[in-house]
């Protein structure tokens, strides 16, 4: 009986992750929409040959690399951060009202977070409105190429950042509270418990947090890019999904080449989930395999 409460996931897994890897045949075909899928001619590697002749291709895997491994830096400790605050608060309905409002923008759709950002942002935007009435002059923050990066990094920690600690938070939970009481006991201060037991005891979920992002460094953050960016920032916008994005849909249509990009990505997505796993057991941690 408690098997059969698997069953639906299992199915929608089966159905909706599965099944749809019989297209990445297309990689291998050059596709032909009135033959279809199965009736397209197989072409074996041409498509991974075009694909690597193609500089733009190579300059978005580093693009990509490049601006997922510099937020993924910089925002990864945020939510760990936040999860040790937010356990140190002794009022329980102060706690609710921070979690809840630092949580609540992950629940905002990036086109609804770059309205607000344009709106806060553009030439005649709040900020710049600002700068205005004090007499300074205005900054083209969403036309400049220097300023999209940090962006980029200021909005994914604010969006998302409350979500992340919640999985903190519940690690923090499970903390034997015995721990704590014996090092008051001992004499040990609010800081020493946090890194003599808080931290210890929940870095296995940062290990596995940590491996799970590192695996989705080359398929993170096409939403934020693709509504955040504009003509003016094109050069420094140019990740993979972004490239896969306008291959597909905005010039001539070849989902043969295009599904060749993406299962390429996904390859390499494979290769640094399985680095970030053994880097993970090098250093003593838990990974993801046995």
């Amino acid at each position: 009986m408690t098997y059969t409460l698997l069953l639906p996931g299992l199915i929608w897994l089966f159905v909706f992750a599965y099944m749809p890897m019989g297209g990445l045949s297309l990689a291998f075909k050059h596709y032909k929409a009135n033959m279809g899928i199965w009736g397209s001619p197989w072409v074996g590697w041409e498509n991974f040959k075009y694909v690597f002749r193609d500089p733009t291709f190579i300059e978005a895997i580093w693009r990509t690399l490049y601006v997922n491994i510099i937020k993924f830096l910089i925002s990864f400790p945020f939510p760990i951060l936040l999860a040790l605050l937010l356990n140190e608060l002794r009022m329980g309905k102060m706690k609710k009202v921070f979690q809840t409002v630092f949580t609540f923008p992950q629940f905002l759709s990036w086109i609804i977070v770059s309205g607000i950002v344009i709106n806060v942002l553009s030439y005649d935007g709040l900020l710049n409105s600002a700068l205005s009435m004090l007499g300074l002059s205005t900054i083209n923050f969403l036309g400049s190429e220097r300023m999209f990066l940090p962006m980029l990094i200021l909005t994914d920690i604010w969006k998302s950042t409350g979500w992340g600690a919640i999985i903190f938070l519940a690690a923090i939970s499970g903390i034997d509270q015995d721990q704590y009481e014996s090092a008051q006991i001992d004499g040990a201060s609010r800081m020493q418990q946090i890194f003599k037991i808080t931290l210890p005891n929940i870095l296995p979920t940062v290990t596995v947090m940590f491996i799970l992002n590192v695996g989705g460094l080359m398929s993170a953050g096409f939403d934020q890019i693709f509504n955040l960016a504009n003509a003016a920032t094109q050069n420094v916008s140019q990740v993979l999904d972004v490239y896969i994005y306008r291959i597909t849909f905005q010039s001539s249509t070849d989902f043969s080449f295009s599904t060749a990009v993406s299962l390429f990505r996904s390859l390499v997505n494979m290769i640094l989930l399985l680095s970030a796993d053994r880097i993970a057991k090098m250093m003593g941690g838990d990974g993801l395999f046995r």
